[in-house]
């Protein structure tokens, strides 16, 4: 291809390359919204003294981290079409999304459950014990004595599983969710008049290597700003 013709076609790319990011933003940070809490949540029920509850728990956790993301995303969208005759999610866009999110919220939310989890259960339980003497409540002393110690505990690994989830976003693809690879690669099919360039897709990498690098900052500095809780 001559350089006319790629300054031509440039724009067309990186204008479409920038709608299917801002999918991929969308899905990433719903994601987190949905995952962060509910983990906390499934890390509660993995560590109940309720055994029926805590081994159903381990169970779901244990069942969704040993089975691929791609295949919880095409039971999650297909699923209930197939199964129930009832496909809920509709065909649109905003039906993909949300299938995509749910599949992925659940996944990551199960993650970051064994996260907090060894993060609670690494806080000494001498440090607990002192909290009941001097009066304070089981309450109390998870917000004002594990809380933050868990906090600087599971910074490294949830960074590391935050910053996977930006290049797990790609996965959404397989249900048709018009993310930045997919719009990437429709380039090397046929879209908005331009079929058979590698090129464009080449670029979605730039967008994921500028996100997970500015994520690892990010992470960088909070780890810094979390020293003091050194041990």
């Amino acid at each position: 291809m001559s350089f006319n013709g790629f300054a031509e076609q440039f724009p067309i790319v990186f204008a479409a390359l920038n709608v299917g990011f801002l999918q991929t933003l969308k899905l990433f940070f719903v994601t987190l919204i949905g995952a962060i809490p509910l983990g906390l949540i499934i890390s509660f029920g993995s560590m109940s003294r309720i055994k029926p509850l805590s081994g159903l728990v381990k169970v779901i956790v244990w069942v969704v981290r040993g089975t691929p993301l791609m295949l919880q995303l095409l039971i999650i969208y297909y699923g209930p079409g197939i199964l129930l005759n009832n496909p809920i999610w509709g065909g649109g866009e905003n039906g993909r999304f949300l299938a995509s999110a749910v599949a992925f919220i659940i996944n990551y939310a199960c993650y970051f459950s064994e996260i907090y989890r060894g993060g609670i259960q690494g806080v000494p339980v001498g440090q607990n014990e002192a909290g009941l003497v001097l009066g304070m409540t089981k309450p109390q002393i998870f917000f004002k004595v594990t809380l933050l110690q868990m906090i600087k505990r599971i910074v490294p690994p949830m960074s590391n599983e935050i910053i996977t989830l930006v290049k797990d976003t790609s996965l959404a693809r397989i249900i048709a969710l018009q993310e930045v690879i997919w719009a990437g690669q429709a380039f090397m099919k046929s879209s908005h008049g331009i079929s058979g360039q590698l090129w464009p897709l080449f670029f979605t990498g730039v967008y994921y290597l500028i996100f997970s690098g500015v994520l690892t900052l990010l992470f960088g500095y909070i780890e810094k700003k979390m020293a003091y809780f050194k041990s």
